[in-house]
């Protein structure tokens, strides 16, 4: 067996379909069926289980997935760790983000960086959900993945940073504008342009919401907390959104960010694969996005 057999069987298993991989590795689904079977003639055993909509690992398959796993991280930090060493300080760091994470979290954080490992090479991958950051990860492509934390996911580490409080977006000119609080009541029955649903935060807005009993009506939705913002200051619906670090509550202009204190706040934070396994490089950026962030986020996560 190789090293590549064991990736793509890795692979295989978090993906949970062959052409997936194929795709994603720009080759053939015979050939990602030619690692299996070179895996599976080499262990003797059947190591993936079809059903019609992809494959699962068997009892035996699990066992070589979790340490193929285990094994090809500890390999891949090894590999990092020599490149700096040859390199001196001019490694890279890996890193997903959402589409606004960098402006929000991380822009006074990169500078600093930037200043003390000048050799050093960022590279910031844009992912859409936390899912594909997770998958990301465990394939061995990023370092890191900025995340809103969530359910445990299997194989990988969340570290949370900062608790992001809860506002209302509402144009300067809104009834609920000049409050200095919302509450439960105040958002039953009002309409909302929603997050997405199939994002963490939005989950976990929903699960809020229910636990109070507030239910909202919506006939708008967005992908991003920006893109919320933008609408409600256009006057197009109000939105419950987190409060980003640097925006000022309740805000100022067109806009008006009312806090809502009944809601949870919303942890954000790091994702690793392990986090005694980051290289020295990964774990400088993570501690100095971790600094900043917390020093200008409206609610401090204690450490």
């Amino acid at each position: 067996m190789t090293l590549d057999d064991l990736r793509v069987f890795v692979a295989v298993c978090r993906a949970g379909n062959l052409s997936a991989v194929a795709r994603e590795l720009e080759c053939t689904q015979s050939a990602v069926s030619q690692h299996v079977k070179r895996l599976e003639r080499e262990t003797g055993v059947s190591l993936l289980e079809r059903r019609p909509r992809g494959v699962v690992p068997t009892q035996a398959g699990r066992v070589l997935e979790e340490a193929a796993a285990d094994s090809l991280a500890g390999l891949d930090l090894a590999l990092r760790r020599i490149g700096d060493l040859v390199n001196g300080d001019s490694g890279s760091v890996r890193v997903a983000t959402g589409g606004t994470t960098v402006r929000h979290f991380m822009s006074e954080a990169v500078v600093a960086f930037r200043q003390r490992y000048p050799k050093v090479s960022l590279e910031f991958r844009t992912e859409t959900s936390g899912r594909r950051c997770f998958d990301a990860l465990a394939a061995g492509k990023l370092d890191l993945a900025w995340v809103t934390i969530g359910d445990p996911v299997r194989g990988i580490e969340q570290h949370p940073v900062v608790d992001l409080p809860w506002v209302l977006a509402v144009r300067a000119d809104d009834p609920l504008a000049d409050r200095p609080r919302v509450g439960t009541a105040d958002l039953t029955g009002i309409r909302l342009i929603r997050l997405p649903r199939n994002s963490t935060s939005g989950a976990r807005l929903d699960v809020a919401f229910a636990e109070l009993g507030i239910q909202t009506d919506s006939d708008t939705s967005v992908a991003d907390w920006d893109t919320a913002l933008l609408l409600a200051e256009l006057g197009l619906g109000r939105a419950v959104i987190p409060a980003l670090p640097g925006r000022q509550v309740p805000g100022e202009g067109p806009l008006r960010l009312v806090p809502l204190p009944d809601l949870p706040p919303l942890p954000v934070g790091w994702a690793v694969r392990r986090w005694d396994a980051l290289t020295p490089l990964a774990r400088a950026f993570a501690d100095t996005v971790a600094r900043h962030c917390v020093s200008t986020s409206p609610r401090q996560r204690a450490r």
